[in-house]
């Protein structure tokens, strides 16, 4: 695997985009693809429809059988809204199950979804994508329904964000709320949630810093190396540690490195391109060598529209995990590493992470999508890629309206790239 994408860069010879809830789309090489349809969670009195959708949030592969692949919802529908008590989110649907979904590419090229995994609480009940109560992993938001009212909070409530689907059948889920990291059995029930809070059955924890994560922007991304000895899981965005005001480095991104035997944690720095705003998807090579999305929240077609691909190696980067129960982490001279320059932390002797760019997918296939979250690979030649539409929603003057990307006349849908290198 190691020498395949030693080539990575060479040019793209194949492309086939999947859409799960479309009647059909053609690829560039002139092939349709057949449809799953989609479903109608609700329609609101302004006509606007609620899809489910926001498969896409992350992805992996099916072990053992590359045909065979998993995606995870986002956490439920819902847009920034500013309500009668203050800023928040609206959520249309808010009994909402978030779900694993195995889907299957067919022979003809269209992807079919074959079982549905909701995930629930310890206790096999439901969980929601609504916000966690304070002290375990509350983002401060107010939640809202379609008339305004205030909704409750889920304690088991995820942010789904990243997804690891392990041998014995069990996924590892990561979020934006607390950020958590979460066992799921085979049936999508709760076994263990490790966080910076300690919900844990067990006492195991994720660093206390990373309880600093801005809202809505925690670990975005989560891998197994290919032995499953260790969780990867990276940050969307820099910690607002302290503060927010605080910050000197707002391209300062975390890499935890989990090993699941012994719960021990590394962290390691990444330093985030000045035209991205969001590291997402996750994928190993090796048990050094990733595949990770680094991206812009814009469209095909704006000005500056980026959505990379790099491959990173943790070998040689130093681990910056310090003191595990520190709420700052470790400091370099009396600042926390957000606070210090990109040059005040080379100083310090901490190397970053490395990387190297393999495709910018906007420059290489028109990749039209404002979000580029899933990531998986389909086999030792073909990188896989999905979308997050957002369950075809958006916000507009506080308003919820439907999500329909530039130049097209329909809700945007959930779709899988394949590409073959």
């Amino acid at each position: 695997m190691k020498k395949i994408y030693s080539t990575i860069t060479t040019a793209i010879i194949s492309l086939c985009a999947i859409s799960l809830y479309a009647k059909t789309v053609k690829t560039k090489t002139g092939k349709e693809g057949s449809e799953v349809p989609f479903k109608t969670l609700t329609t609101t009195q302004d006509g606007v429809e609620v899809r489910k959708g926001g498969f896409g949030s992350d992805a992996c592969a099916f072990p053992g059988d590359s045909s065979k692949f998993y995606l995870i919802t986002d956490r439920d529908p819902n847009i920034d809204f500013k309500g009668p008590e203050g800023k928040g989110k609206l959520f249309p649907v808010p009994e909402f199950n978030p779900e694993i979904g195995l889907f299957q590419f067919q022979k003809d090229g269209s992807v079919k979804q074959i079982k549905a995994i909701p995930l629930k609480a310890p206790d096999g009940k439901k969980i929601t994508g609504l916000p966690n109560p304070k002290g375990k992993g509350a983002t401060g938001e107010i939640a809202y329904d379609l008339n305004d009212r205030i909704l409750g909070l889920d304690e088991y409530g995820l942010d789904s964000e990243g997804l690891v689907a392990m041998k014995d059948g069990s996924f590892w889920v990561s979020d934006e709320y607390g950020p958590h990291i979460v066992h799921f059995s085979k049936k999508g029930v709760e076994l263990e949630r490790i966080s910076p809070y300690g919900m844990t059955t067990n006492g195991r924890k994720i660093p206390a810093v990373l309880a600093n994560r801005r809202a809505n922007r925690g670990m975005e991304g989560l891998a197994k190396t290919p032995d499953e000895k260790y969780l990867v899981g990276i940050m969307q965005s820099t910690l607002y540690n302290p503060s927010k005001k605080e910050v000197v480095n707002n391209r300062l991104i975390r890499i935890v490195k989990f090993e699941l035997a012994t719960g021990k944690i590394w962290q390691y720095l990444y330093q985030q391109n000045k035209e991205t705003d969001s590291c997402c998807g996750i994928t190993a090579l090796s048990n050094d060598e990733f595949i990770v999305i680094e991206r812009d929240g814009k469209f095909a077609g704006e000005e500056n529209a980026h959505k990379y691909l790099f491959k990173i190696n943790l070998k040689d980067a130093t681990d910056v995990n310090g003191d595990m129960t520190s709420k700052n982490g470790m400091l370099i001279d009396g600042k926390t590493l957000e606070q210090c320059t990109q040059a005040e932390v080379l100083d310090a002797g901490i190397t970053f992470v490395k990387k190297e760019l393999v495709t910018d997918l906007v420059a290489e296939i028109s990749y039209g999508h404002d979000k580029l979250e899933g990531l998986w690979l389909k086999d030792n030649h073909t990188i896989c890629v999905a979308n997050d539409n957002d369950f075809a929603l958006i916000e507009k003057d506080n308003r919820l309206c439907q999500k329909i990307l530039p130049g097209a006349d329909k809700p945007e849908d959930d779709v899988v790239y394949t590409i073959k290198f």
